[in-house]
């Protein structure tokens, strides 16, 4: 089973324009303990590479395009994020490369868990081994 998957969250706007509700326990698959954003990340740039011990995470991409690899150890693919209303989960150790960033991207992170340094696995090697 992969351990990631497209979200789509419900557009609610109307001739004043568009609204999009994410709320954790709801359409997002967990409570909401830390966010944070990407955004000014040149084209050239990979953002990521690595894998989380305890955190999952949902990524959805707010403004422009950028593109999400994503390797849960037994499948490998690569997901375009460019609808403000879809979003990725990734559930834990899940190898993230985030790349390719339009100059208008605003990548916003949700996740389940605080910023904890120990809990991350940086080397592709030992995340394999996993």
């Amino acid at each position: 089973m992969k351990k990631y998957k497209i979200l789509s969250f419900p557009q609610l706007g109307d001739n004043r324009g568009n609204l999009v509700v994410v709320e954790g326990m709801k359409n997002i698959p967990f409570e909401i303990k830390r966010m944070f954003y990407m955004y000014g990340i040149k084209n050239d740039v990979i953002r990521g590479q690595h894998a989380n011990r305890k955190s999952e995470f949902v990524l959805i991409n707010l403004a422009g395009s950028c593109k999400i690899k994503v390797d849960d150890g037994k499948n490998e693919e690569i997901i375009i994020l460019d609808k403000a209303h879809e979003g990725i989960y990734l559930d834990r150790m899940v190898w993230k490369d985030m790349y390719d960033f339009s100059k208008d991207s605003i990548l916003l992170v949700l996740s389940n868990q605080s910023y904890d340094s120990e809990e991350y696995v940086r080397d592709y090697i030992e995340f394999k081994k996993k």
